[in-house]
């Protein structure tokens, strides 16, 4: 027998599997009064001293009765292995139809005894909404507390109240949201977030991996507008292709040539364009040329009601509230005519890798981790185990099938379509983005072809679209990741055609979510097929098969035109499927290295951001800050004292800017410049006059330790939203040196460590400035108001 590391593993939670499963009976005889009571008496339980491990077994077997009576639906053995896997942290690989929804009731249940903060991690809101809504009714009947954590209809929620629940359903960016607004509040009290117990991550793949390197980021803090976006636009629109300039298709880059360059000189009336002087003008051109060149519409962005929306790559749904960095949000408004929105700073940010980790306990489920098991071991310290399925899975996947140019590729899809739309079987037809989603659903149009075109534009209306995918007769066209959560069943009558077909049009970046695809055909044991149709100009075999491949190709294409090769046929042998799966493994190779790099430079910002949020608590907690104060002067003091040493000038306008705006320098004696003491002795003499003519509105230690929180915070805000801002475009700068053999990780690191140095220096500054200079203003009861200068 062939040894099977899974099987292995899982042998120790397929032995409390069973001990649950053999309280059923026993159960069964119980009353809903005593089945309810027992939640009362786990939580006594953990109180006295038990840990969760030691009360699974009974807490599962009274939650699996709970599911039954509440929903009618009764855990499956495999749905009762993947609940326990998923307790003791770790990926449970459950195919798509499994019950991955009716599983999560078990740790949520069980860890939900605890009390708040234990969450059910979703891929979108319509799904989190669903689940707290029809799950959440088990819970409650349990004597538990649970609600959703986000609005479908932008209704403003009582966040602290709802994360006050012991299980909330939310998703992964609202979460981490909260979590970076609770850390930009001036009370302690005003936080919604208070404990990261537990967080079961559904689609975990899609959250962890895929979108690792989008850094959640609150911006704010506006820039100074340029006015040179519109400008730079009309002049990149009159340049001439392939001789001003030239782009990359495959590298999605695009740069100007040495005539370009003369050209714009020569127009412009300038010399020197890349010189330091014109270095501005010059990156708002290349930012320009960016816009109209490399970002196309309506697969990159979209523009609705005057306003451009960032798109997914992968699944074609609007990025609402997202804008790109750097400029290029405004350089793409501007060659699209509309308004330019503001260029803000950020002001915190957190990958999602790095707020996961938070959690005392992170596991996960989805139907396809295994491929990626490594990276989830490395990163998260996750490992991934495949939970058998309830049923055989008689669903038979065939090899690609490949074809030279993508104009046959969508001819021989369109008959596999049409063959099935005649015996009414159902087709789900995947696509690798809005805009190919979009011309496919044109092409099958013209052939008289009904369909649902799903790209993710609305999530309930994609739910709804899915779940009705597997009737006879329904083609749908989708994008690669949409629907996903949703289950498709099949219609009457469609078992004895075959089940399911599932025709992907290229391969993904990524195998796994190829597998994710081909999972949606064959749930439960039902029958179903799966096939890929590819070309040798697809987008993966463009940016990562060797330049040989394009010359095969236009051989050919060539082949066709002398007869040597019939048009539509597909290719023979495992050579053209074999470009194909190398170029895939090439892509997911550099994203999974992409992904690590940006783990590493997070871990670097994690370290300062935990180290500032810790000590905004302790700001926000302490009932006196004087002594903290006079430390923060002093190390300040002390580096103005070494900077300003023999030059009076910088040094008085130092002191009126940040000390003492109505200082006059009449009693200066020049010769403490001779010694850093000295200077530093005339600088804290200054601060404790202007400090005693503060006092006399602030009158009492109550309103002096206010001001002294209020400026430190003030201070150490402004100070960290200047580093969050740096180290945001930092990684753009030393992820483009990278292609100049650095090392983007350690240039980052470095570059980190230097501009932390400078933050804290901005924040001592602040800080005295802010409680020397600050206006103060009496109200009428006692209340003192203050204005920052």
């Amino acid at each position: 027998m062939e040894f099977n590391l899974d099987n292995f593993r899982l042998r120790k939670y397929s032995k409390i599997t069973k001990k649950i499963l053999a309280l059923d009976k026993k159960y069964q005889t119980l009353t809903d009064d005593q089945l309810r009571i027992k939640t009362e008496t786990l939580r006594n339980k953990l109180v006295k001293g038990a840990s969760l491990d030691s009360i699974l077994i009974e807490a599962y077997a009274t939650i699996r009765e709970a599911d039954f009576r509440v929903l009618g639906l009764k855990p499956f053995e495999n749905q009762v292995l993947g609940a326990v896997v998923l307790h003791y942290g770790n990926v449970a690989q459950m195919n798509t139809g499994e019950g991955k929804t009716l599983t999560a009731t078990m740790p949520l249940y069980l860890n939900g005894l605890t009390g708040p903060g234990n969450f059910l991690v979703t891929v979108n809101s319509y799904l989190a909404n669903r689940d707290a809504e029809e799950i959440g009714k088990v819970y409650k009947w349990m004597g538990l507390t649970c609600a959703s954590g986000v609005s479908l209809d932008d209704e403003e929620l009582d966040k602290k109240a709802i994360y006050q629940n012991d299980i909330v359903y939310t998703t992964n960016s609202e979460l981490g949201f909260d979590y970076l607004t609770d850390n930009l509040v001036d009370n302690i009290n005003k936080k919604k977030l208070n404990d990261l117990n537990f967080a079961l991550v559904d689609e975990v793949d899609s959250v962890l991996l895929d979108l690792a390197q989008t850094p959640l980021v609150i911006s704010g803090a506006p820039r100074v507008q340029s006015n040179l976006f519109v400008s730079t636009d009309r002049i990149v629109k009159s340049l001439k292709p392939n001789v001003d300039f030239e782009f990359s298709e495959d590298l999605k880059d695009v740069w100007f040539t040495q005539t370009g360059i003369e050209q714009l000189e020569e127009y412009l009336g300038i010399q020197g364009l890349i010189s330091d002087k014109w270095s501005d003008f010059y990156r708002h051109l290349v930012l320009a040329l960016k816009a109209n060149y490399v970002m196309k519409r309506n697969q990159d962005y979209i523009v609705t009601n005057r306003e451009v929306l960032l798109l997914d790559s992968e699944n074609g749904r609007a990025l609402t509230g997202m804008k790109l960095e750097a400029g290029i949000h405004q350089a793409i408004e501007a060659k699209e005519e509309v308004e330019l929105s503001d260029q803000t700073r950020s002001m915190a940010s957190i990958t999602l890798q790095n707020f996961f980790k938070m959690f005392r306990k992170l596991s996960g489920m989805t139907g396809t981790a295994k491929s990626s098991a490594r990276e989830f071991l490395e990163v998260y310290n996750l490992p991934v185990l495949k939970i058998p399925t309830h049923k055989p899975n008689i669903r038979i996947d065939h090899a690609d099938v490949v074809f030279a140019t993508m104009d046959e590729k969508i001819e021989a899809t369109v008959r596999m379509v049409k063959a099935a739309y005649q015996i009414k079987r159902p087709v789900l037809l995947k696509t690798g983005s809005l805009s190919l989603s979009r011309l496919y659903s044109r092409v099958l149009l013209e052939h008289g072809i009904v369909h649902n075109v799903l790209n993710a534009q609305s999530e309930s209306k994609e739910a709804m679209i899915v779940a009705s995918a597997g009737k006879s007769g329904a083609i749908t066209v989708a994008t690669s990741m949409a629907g996903r959560g949703t289950d498709i069943k099949l219609g009457k009558g469609v078992k004895e055609k075959g089940g399911l077909l599932v025709i992907g049009t290229e391969r993904m970046d990524s195998r796994r979510v190829d597998d994710q695809l081909r999972g949606r055909a064959g749930r439960q044991g039902d029958p179903g097929e799966s096939i890929f149709l590819v070309s040798l100009d697809d987008k993966v075999v463009i940016e990562n098969a060797p330049d040989w491949v394009e010359k095969y190709r236009l051989k050919l294409e060539q082949a066709v035109e002398q007869g040597k090769r019939k048009y539509g046929a597909p290719l023979k042998g495992r050579r053209a499927r074999k470009i194909v799966e190398k170029a895939q493994q090439a892509a997911d190779s550099a994203a999974e290295e992409s992904r690590k790099n940006a783990v590493k430079m997070d871990d670097i910002l994690r370290i300062q951001r935990e180290l500032i949020y810790d000590f905004r608590d302790y700001i926000m907690k302490s009932t006196d800050l004087t002594t903290m104060v006079q430390q923060i002067k002093n190390d300040y003091f002390n580096a103005i004292a070494r900077e300003n040493k023999k030059d009076a000038g910088k040094l008085l306008d130092f002191i009126i800017n940040n000390v003492d705006y109505n200082y006059m320098d009449n009693d200066f004696n020049p010769e403490i410049l001779e010694s850093t003491a000295d200077i530093k002795q005339y600088l804290e003499e200054i601060a404790r006059n202007r400090w005693s003519q503060q006092q006399m509105i602030v009158n009492n230690k109550f309103k002096q330790n206010y001001l002294e929180r209020l400026a430190v915070l003030k201070a150490l805000d402004v100070a960290w939203i200047e580093q969050v801002d740096n180290l945001q475009q930092l990684k753009t700068v030393v992820t483009s040196r990278s292609s100049g053999q650095h090392n983007p990780v350690f240039e980052y690191e470095k570059e980190a460590m230097h501009s932390f140095e400078q933050m804290k220096k901005l924040f001592w500054k602040n800080t005295v400035k802010y409680m020397l200079l600050s206006e103060l203003i009496p109200g009428k009861n006692g209340s003192v108001r203050v204005e920052f200068p």
